[in-house]
């Protein structure tokens, strides 16, 4: 859920107030892994090794990589009745998501929406059987933390609670995880407690690079054990923020602060699918959340314009922040560039961007202003590569 900052700096980074960044339980690791570390969301976090960006995104692709996604914020909402199902109807004011009727060690993707129908945050919710988990990103924790606080009853304990969490990604990741833990038979979203070397750690199937594989929450004080018994996996490499963001791009999956963001709704980021038919008009628990007027009618109606994906037709990659046109010499702006760079298992650029709904057919061309010039771009389906999630 978050891209690598922009540039690199020393390995004991600090934050524009030249205050110290936060480590995470990992940082150690990192530094004896030769890893290149850079600001983050108030973090020092690696965004490559010395492997590079292009071999961790293809390593990650073909075995496993494990990436440190501990600075990402963990918020344990626990009823004070023990119930609960009572934490789940309070959420269900929150989130345009089906949390009753979410099954006990299941997890399901969400969307923080506010009054106007933007995105706050993008989030994944874990039910276990005396708690909920809502894992969220980590520039957004602690307006996530307040956000919850203030909205959800006093009846509903709101913690955000400290601890590394580590993601192993990759089509060899449940052979590698398999041999510490019973995880072979976990489905897609499937969320399990498990002990790993002893410890107590909770496991979910899921990830943010469009492999199958897990994300793995452990305690601060046994982070670093874990994380080098898996990476004594020969099949296993350690990889930064850097690949992180190119293997999310390539599997479609947005970022929020870029692709998704206040600004924006669920329907025009294209995440209505994530909108559980429960909460859709004429469901069980039809609206009832932040926003829902706006959303519920885009649903309906449609929005006036869509996040597509983008295959530039050249070699050279169109980034963020690049206006879009429909004409290759003349009109205004109809659209911009959210995220974009080289796709190394696509072998080529992909992005991805906001255009009117008239042209979000694939195939559609447009144009991406770089340096004075027009580039053409071809209006694409997401994701750019396959996912490998297993679901059966």
């Amino acid at each position: 859920m978050n891209s690598p900052a922009a540039g690199a700096s020393p390995a004991v980074a600090t934050a524009p107030d030249d205050a110290p960044l936060a480590r995470t339980p990992l940082h150690a690791l990192h530094l004896r892994h030769g890893a290149k570390m850079v600001p983050f969301a108030g973090y020092a976090m690696p965004v490559q090794y010395p492997a590079g960006l292009l071999k961790e995104h293809l390593h990650t692709r073909a075995a496993a990589g494990l990436f440190d996604v501990s600075h990402m914020g963990q918020i344990v909402l626990t009823p004070r009745s023990g119930d609960a199902d009572e934490a789940a109807r309070a959420l269900e004011a929150l989130v345009p998501i089906d949390i009753a009727g979410l099954g006990e060690g299941r997890q399901r993707y969400g969307l923080l929406t506010d009054a106007s129908g933007g995105i706050l945050d993008d989030v994944m919710v874990a039910r276990l059987a005396d708690r909920l988990v809502v894992v969220v990103n980590a520039a957004n924790k602690a307006a996530d933390l307040a956000h919850l606080q203030e909205h959800l009853p006093e009846s509903v304990a709101v913690e955000l609670v400290p601890g590394g969490l580590i993601a192993l990604q990759g089509p060899r990741a449940a052979t590698v995880l398999g041999r510490f833990a019973d995880v072979e038979s976990m489905r897609f979203m499937d969320v399990r407690e498990i002990a790993i070397l002893g410890a107590p750690c909770l496991v979910s199937r899921s990830g943010y690079t469009g492999e199958d594989g897990f994300e793995i929450a452990v305690p601060e004080a046994r982070a670093e054990e874990i994380a080098e018994a898996l990476l004594a996996d020969e099949v296993v490499l350690p990889v930064g923020l850097g690949a992180r963001d190119s293997l999310r791009l390539e599997a479609g999956l947005p970022l929020h602060g870029a692709d998704i963001d206040p600004g924006t709704s669920p329907v025009e980021a294209g995440l209505a699918w994530a909108i559980s038919p429960a909460r859709r008009a004429g469901g069980a628990r039809a609206g009832g959340f932040l926003g829902a007027e706006r959303i519920l009618a885009e649903m309906a109606e449609g929005p006036a314009r869509r996040r597509v994906g983008l295959r530039p037709e050249g070699r050279a990659p169109v980034r963020a922040g690049a206006p879009l046109f429909a004409d290759e010499v003349s009109g205004e702006p109809i659209g911009h560039v959210t995220s974009g760079g080289f796709g190394p298992s696509v072998g080529a650029p992909v992005a991805m961007g906001f255009v009117p709904v008239a042209l979000a057919s694939p195939g559609t061309r447009v144009f991406a202003e770089l340096r004075g010039a027009r580039l053409p771009l071809s209006v694409s389906t997401l994701p750019f590569v396959p996912a490998g999630f297993k679901r059966g």
